[in-house]
């Protein structure tokens, strides 16, 4: 393997079915560890295209890093010869399809897992839906808003005492297309010594409830409902954002040691005595007593200072960065995380793993739509 361009799933070939971002996102992660994936898109495109402003070289910002790495050609499922092509595509060349078409769609054309693996008994093939394969509401479609709403996750997120907020970051889509990845890569494992493909099914709601399994856990143990805690967490203090003379810092001093410290550092050592904040539950019974002395003292410096501090004694802390900030801060260029995209002027930040200390590159700029249909869909005794 070449060290600087680590493609370890060079010569595997992925057909994405996808949209959005659930299946987008799997493509996308496939791609970067050197699959060829083809994205097969309907006439006008994948909708994804269109959810700007804004736009960048072509089409929505939020499409183009989903959608590098990646090959598109136009197939209109309706055309009998052109959804025989696509099968003979899949046949002859697949080996892994991945798809989040609406429920039921796949079987109507006979794209389904069922029908290509009874030709094709290798293919790896893998459904992300909504809520699941099983259920009263497994033909019902679902978006990452909605997930995070019927798993609990918006229950949980926000200022207590306010409206539930959604989580900014599509978390519930890009979190299932990983467990896609995952799902994937281990029948690939598998297939090595059977020669048997497999079925690997997702969904948006089995993601979005394993995401709360502490708070689950919590729940069941306690019978007591996950509160809203801002940038706090349920079970452990102090562990949240302060707002300093200058900005806002997030300090974790999640342990007894580390609150003792944390104690120190602010000049009130005897608080780690206090019969109030001796351990941790202790802490959280008594903690807006505890946030309400803490926040007094940090809005006493500015960030710098208290970072300072904080981080000669020892104690995890953070600024709340924005995303300028993030993108701009030597640790994100130190890694290499933003990278270049081949023949554009667009920077993505890349694949967050790395093969012996190398990131796998981006070797293709987002296709246009249709960019590749040619090649793909050649003539019936080539394909």
């Amino acid at each position: 393997m070449n060290l600087k361009q680590p493609q370890p799933l060079a010569g595997i070939v992925v057909v994405e079915l996808g949209h959005s971002v659930a299946a987008p996102f799997a493509g996308q992660i496939l791609g970067d560890l050197g699959a060829e994936v083809i994205k097969i898109e309907k006439v006008d495109g994948d909708d994804a295209r269109k959810w700007g402003p804004p736009f960048w070289e072509g089409a929505a910002s939020s499409f183009q890093p989903l959608n590098r790495n990646k090959k598109s050609a136009i197939c209109e499922l309706r055309d009998p010869q052109q959804l025989a092509d696509l099968k003979r595509l899949i046949l002859k060349r697949a080996d892994v399809v991945v798809q989040n078409l609406r429920p039921g769609q796949v079987g109507k054309l006979g794209l389904d897992a069922a029908t290509l693996m009874a030709q094709k008994p290798g293919l790896i093939y893998c459904n992300l839906g909504a809520f699941g394969n099983a259920g009263p509401y497994k033909d019902r479609p679902g978006y990452d808003p909605l997930m995070q709403a019927f798993s609990g996750i918006m229950s949980t997120t926000g200022e207590a005492g306010r409206a539930p907020v959604r989580v900014g970051a599509s978390i519930v889509d890009m979190g299932t297309g990983m467990w896609a990845v995952i799902g994937i890569l281990s029948a690939m494992h598998a297939r090595r010594d059977s020669g048997k493909g497999g079925i690997v099914d997702v969904s948006l709601f089995e993601t979005a409830a394993g995401y709360v399994s502490l708070f689950a856990a919590q729940y069941q143990s306690s019978g007591v409902l996950p509160s809203r805690q801002g940038s706090g967490a349920n079970g452990i203090v102090p562990y949240r954002a302060y707002a300093t003379r200058d900005s806002e810092l997030v300090v974790a001093a999640g342990s007894d040691g580390l609150f003792r410290t944390l104690a120190q550092v602010l000049g009130h050592a005897d608080w780690a005595e206090d019969a109030r904040f001796v351990s941790n539950p202790q802490r959280v019974a008594h903690q807006d007593a505890l946030y309400a002395m803490i926040e007094s003292e940090m809005a006493q410096r500015t960030n710098a200072e208290w970072i300072a501090l904080l981080d000669a004694a020892g104690i995890p802390c953070s600024p709340v960065q924005n995303i300028a900030q993030m993108l701009a801060h030597e640790q994100t260029q130190a890694l290499g995380l933003l990278q270049d995209v081949p023949d554009s002027a667009m920077k993505f930040i890349g694949l967050p793993v790395s093969f012996d200390g190398a990131r796998p590159p981006l070797r293709r700029r987002p296709p246009k739509l249709g960019e590749h249909t040619a090649e793909i869909f050649k003539s019936k005794k080539e394909v």
